[in-house]
């Protein structure tokens, strides 16, 4: 624990808020009523794991929430955290979908990661999730 206390010391603070960010919520206004929140978040970056070199893409998120809402500051520090990542678009994208649902468990979400095109191709995955039906 000390050892990552002194690194972080080290950091600017909004390298220091990418570290020590979370996806926090908030208690969702109007539990009940069906309505969706869309976030872009264009500046998403993270490292291909078998070049090293950087991958960039729009991250799109769409949810339908239950009880809790995503922070949107929360949300920006955590799409930050991926920068030094290295990390393929498929395992990025779900691995965005895992952890939204981990923080806020909406009804429905789905997340797009549209990455820019690198060597003549484009790529664009799309995750999708949805509470069972009780």
């Amino acid at each position: 624990m000390a050892e990552n206390t002194t690194s972080t010391q080290n950091l600017k603070y909004g390298e220091r808020e990418i570290v020590e960010g979370e996806l926090t919520t908030f208690p969702n206004p109007r539990p009940g009523r069906r309505y969706n929140v869309d976030i872009s978040l264009p500046e998403f970056t993270c490292k291909c794991p078998f070049s090293g070199y950087p991958d960039f893409a729009t991250i799109k998120i769409r949810y339908m929430p239950d009880q809790r809402i995503v922070e949107l500051k929360a949300i920006k520090l955590y799409i930050n955290s991926y920068r030094d990542r290295y990390i393929s678009h498929e395992e990025a994208v779900n691995q965005i979908l895992d952890d939204f649902v981990s923080a806020c468990n909406p009804l429905e979400v789905t997340v797009t990661g549209d990455f820019s095109p690198r060597g003549n191709v484009h790529t664009v995955v799309e995750v999708h999730h949805q509470q069972p039906r009780v």
